[in-house]
């Protein structure tokens, strides 16, 4: 049952696409896709009559993933855009993300649920600010393997020298925040040097590819060594002649594995009880595994409603007051006072923003006390006191529980994104009650 859990896990890749303006993102993916024959014919003819429109005489791939009107008119990404293909090793779901400053709330987005993040590099111009960044909310939300594309290799005569010191460079800065898993390949996308074929001009490179490394990269982890978490989304009561007595308790697992017998405690109300039985895809089963949609039913009638969490392993302990780390990502500031909604799994609450500590400047991972608020694309670390108790794990062992949005009460708008927890390994507060408040 376990090499079925693995596989399960590792033949889907998550992954996203940052990186600073004109570097090259766009083209990046329509290389990937196109040179992986993932482009349909009558997409590919499209592209090839925009691109003589605009007179250009060989077709601009960027266009495959430019699919806004501005963003063909301006060359740029400004949306988060999702693309679906697969090779026969693997199927990957990309988040091809915008690399302006304003957008960084999008790459939040696109990143989120990411296993692994490509971050783009012009090698004429190396480390910027914005790679920093792009590295920063890597970091920040987690995301375990970090490729580094250093793209028009053309541009630089496929330098050997000026790609290895853009590697160290990115690599020192990436351990800093944390970024254990980090690959540095030299590309050209626009020439498809080393994207899915190897390149014939940096013979002093031996690394794989760009699709090579996506198709080989371990990711996904092993459910059965993490603790279950089956957040509640919907109580099945047909209460028909053929199941007078069924109460199921539908949702998708979290992470962790749930098989009949388990010991579960019900989240916040802390009651326990065993895994009765577990229903897919309308067949009794022995196991579940996540990310995997089931209906799970328990030995005894417990009161359970829609946001309760089913545990099973180290439980967190419900808490109203939350300490996290998170990323703004509405127009209108989030301010100390701010009465908003929570939203943690498939629970909603009432909060109150009782304290925002600290603003992270990206690029020196300094603490800026003394904040006004938190603007958009700020990253910061607030104190949140909640109207119901909540079973947060913390952000950095799980990110699925440890993850939760904060919302507009008044029109439903997601305004922050928030990881319970500390960001950085590297940031710490300097209040001595920090403690406490964990």
């Amino acid at each position: 049952m376990s090499t079925t859990i693995e596989t399960s896990a590792t033949s889907l890749l998550r992954f996203a696409t940052a990186g600073s303006v004109d570097d090259g993102k766009s083209t990046l993916v329509g290389r990937l896709l196109h040179d992986s024959k993932s482009v349909l014919a009558d997409q590919m003819e499209a592209v090839e009559h925009a691109s003589r429109r605009r007179g250009q005489e060989a077709p601009d791939l960027a266009l495959l993933t430019d699919g806004l009107r501005a963003e063909r008119e301006q060359g740029i990404t400004i949306d988060v855009a999702y693309r679906y293909f697969a090779t026969p090793r693997r199927r990957f779901i990309l988040a091809d993300t915008p690399g302006h400053v304003q957008y960084t709330r999008n790459m939040v987005t696109g990143a989120s649920t990411a296993e692994l993040t490509v971050v783009l590099v012009d090698a004429r111009n190396g480390v910027v600010e914005q790679t920093r960044r792009h590295a920063a909310v890597a970091a920040l939300l987690r995301v375990p393997h970090v490729v580094l594309a250093v793209n028009k290799m053309d541009l630089v005569e496929y330098a050997e020298p000026v790609f290895a010191a853009i590697a160290a460079e990115f690599t020192a800065y990436a351990a800093s925040l944390g970024v254990k898993d980090v690959v540095a390949v030299p590309i050209s996308a626009l020439a498809g040097d080393n994207v899915v074929e190897p390149s014939a001009h940096m013979d002093w490179y031996g690394g794989p590819t760009l699709l090579e490394h996506l198709e080989t990269v371990p990711v996904g982890s092993d459910p059965s060594v993490e603790p279950a978490r089956f957040p509640v989304q919907y109580v099945i009561r047909p209460q028909s002649e053929e199941n007078p007595d069924y109460r199921g308790y539908a949702g998708q697992l979290a992470s962790g594995v749930l098989r009949v017998g388990d010991t579960v405690t019900v989240l916040p109300s802390g009651h326990t009880t065993t895994v009765a039985g577990i229903d897919a895809l309308g067949a009794g089963t022995d196991i579940a595994w996540a990310p995997q949609s089931v209906t799970v039913r328990l030995a005894d009638d417990i009161d359970i409603s829609r946001g309760d969490l089913i545990a099973a392993g180290p439980t967190p302990a419900p808490t109203k007051d939350i300490v996290a780390t998170v990323a703004h990502l509405n127009e209108h500031p989030l301010r100390a006072g701010d009465k908003v909604l929570l939203k943690h799994t498939t629970r909603t609450v009432r909060a109150l923003v009782k304290e925002i500590t600290y603003r992270i400047d990206i690029d020196s991972l300094e603490q800026r006390t003394g904040t006004d608020g938190l603007h958009v694309n700020d990253i910061g670390h607030v104190v949140l006191r909640t109207a119901e108790p909540l079973a947060l794990d913390d952000y950095r062992t799980n990110r699925r529980t440890g993850s939760f949005l904060l919302i507009d009460p008044a029109d439903g708008t997601t305004l922050t994104a928030g990881m319970a927890g500390e960001a950085f390994d590297t940031v710490r507060t300097t209040d001595p009650n920090e403690e406490d408040w964990v």
